[in-house]
């Protein structure tokens, strides 16, 4: 299994049939990682195989591997790269990597002039966003469509989100602006902090969310205390 090679593939709607796999997945993961995110179903992830949106990863014999999707926002202003998951049994062959970087070429392709943004709680994505352009940003450089926060609402974090006033949660955002000019030295070396090395992202993960849910905590004691 060494060895193994995978397809990565634009998802068509032959691909459908992998669908509620993808979604349980999602599902199960951000449980084990104690985090949330938005839940989908498998009627929404078919819709993105139908409109040529998403991209999936098999292996030779045709097994499901990974997957992510695109979704727009603000008429188009503004772009995600979504639901990025690697089935457990392939994730020491960088498959996440090749995913991500398979779903951005297709965005941009797509949407050459909009601006790409994340959300993400994983450090390993974090860096991968990075190595594409990615900067962190303040949530209020992300879209201010409705839709897209309404979608948070089934995240376990929500609660941290609306107390922030959707300007932070545990979630770090990060942005490509395609419109950026490439000599913003400011940008540049905030790109190569962290660039660096893994730990770099796993620490400022884990200080976030201490400090989130430390806030979230001491609100709680507060508010029975008056009860």
């Amino acid at each position: 299994m060494d060895n193994i090679s995978f397809q990565i593939l634009v998802a068509n709607p032959s691909h459908k049939k992998y669908s509620s796999t993808i979604t349980d997945e999602m599902e199960n993961s951000a449980k084990a990682r104690g985090t949330g995110i938005a839940k989908r179903t498998p009627e929404y992830v078919e819709t993105k195989m139908d409109e040529g949106k998403a991209i999936i990863a098999l292996t030779q014999d045709g097994t499901w591997a990974g997957f992510c999707y695109i979704e727009a926002w603000g008429h188009g202003k503004y772009v995600a790269n979504s639901g990025l998951i690697v089935a457990p049994e392939f994730r020491k062959y960088g498959l996440a990597r090749k995913i991500k970087r398979e779903i951005f070429k297709l965005s941009r392709l797509k949407y050459p002039d909009s601006k790409i943004f994340g959300l993400t709680t994983g450090a390993a994505v974090m860096k991968i966003n990075s190595e594409l352009g990615y900067i962190p940003v303040s949530y209020s450089d992300l879209t201010d469509d409705e839709a897209f926060w309404k979608g948070c609402q089934s995240c376990v974090n929500y609660e941290i989100l609306m107390s922030k006033s959707r300007q932070n949660c545990i979630c770090t955002a990060m942005l490509f602006d395609p419109q950026a000019k490439k000599n913003n030295t400011e940008d540049l070396a905030l790109r190569d902090d962290f660039k660096k090395e893994i730990n770099l992202f796993n620490r400022w993960v884990r200080l976030k969310k201490y400090v989130m849910l430390k806030l979230t905590k001491s609100k709680d004691s507060i508010n029975s205390f008056f009860l």
